[in-house]
């Protein structure tokens, strides 16, 4: 089965990202007005989007007009950082007044309820507590384009961790093997990359590249594989893609992913890891 993923390009985060889910609007049938939508950031710092580390709040300003535009108006923004306040990353990024304007709630997941799941057939994650909102919701995934120490890439499906009552839990050695157990009960319905302004060295590291580009998509495998191909890494060496697909989450191989938009070999550029990054690869 081939998995559609859209590359968009264009000076404004709003207008290229409302394309971007123009182009896969007849994939968008999850969207409903019962359920509710959890748009996730990510803002693991306070860094300005402009640094490289965290989502541009025009990023989801465009996909609030979106949905907005469709008839959704169920929609909460929800982020739980890890290393500083959410609401002071969430003001940093202008969401505040993406809130106000579009008359969307804004939610600290670190403060809501937190629910024990246990992923089906766990690779290493038996049981995790997960914030109830992100549950009870239809996730749209706003990671940033970026590179990782441990996982080489840090996009939507990592970008869950964000729900977790403990991240810290999750780096114990397994971290691709959990990623891939979270994805299997936090899985998004939708992946949107923001590209705008992406981010090299490490997943903190503020060294920022402008590419202009939006990747979106509903196999969040495969919008993730796209991702890691414009940094100009092979997907089928980023582990937890692989483990992944093999688990049945999506696709990794470029073979299967249909591309709309820009092609991959017109916008990539090769990113550059941290050193521990690099010395981890080899292992």
């Amino acid at each position: 089965m081939v998995s559609v993923v859209a590359i968009f390009r264009g000076a404004d985060p709003i207008e290229v990202t409302s394309e971007a889910l123009k182009a896969i609007k007849g994939d968008l049938d999850f969207i409903s007005e019962e359920r509710q939508i959890l748009i996730k950031p990510n803002y693991i710092t306070a860094h300005h989007p402009s640094t490289g580390v965290t989502t541009d709040g025009r990023v989801i300003e465009g996909i609030i007009r979106f949905l907005k535009e469709h008839g959704i108006d169920n929609i909460v923004i929800g982020e739980g950082s890890g290393l500083t306040n959410t609401f002071e990353a969430f003001r940093i990024a202008e969401l505040d007044k993406v809130s106000e304007k579009w008359n969307v709630r804004l939610m600290d997941l670190n403060r809501d309820s937190f629910v024990e799941v246990y992923p089906p057939n766990p690779l290493a994650l038996r049981k995790v507590k997960v914030a109830k909102t992100a549950l009870e919701s239809t996730i749209i995934s706003v990671p940033k384009l970026k590179v990782h120490r441990l996982t080489t890439v840090t996009l939507g499906l990592k970008n869950m961790m964000g729900a977790l009552a403990s991240k810290g839990s999750m780096h114990n050695g397994r971290l691709n093997e959990n990623i891939v157990d979270l994805a299997s009960v936090l899985k998004p319905s939708l992946t949107v990359i923001d590209g705008i302004v992406a981010g090299e060295g490490h997943e903190v590291s503020g060294n920022p590249v402008k590419m202009n580009l939006i990747i979106a998509g509903t196999d969040p495998v495969a919008v993730d594989a796209i991702g890691a191909a414009v940094m100009g890494f092979s997907p089928t060496e980023i582990k937890h893609l692989v483990l992944a697909e093999k688990k049945g989450l999506g696709t990794c191989r470029l073979e299967n992913i249909k591309i709309i938009g820009e092609p991959v070999e017109k916008v990539k550029r090769k990113f550059n890891r941290s050193l521990i990054s690099s010395f981890l690869s080899q292992f």
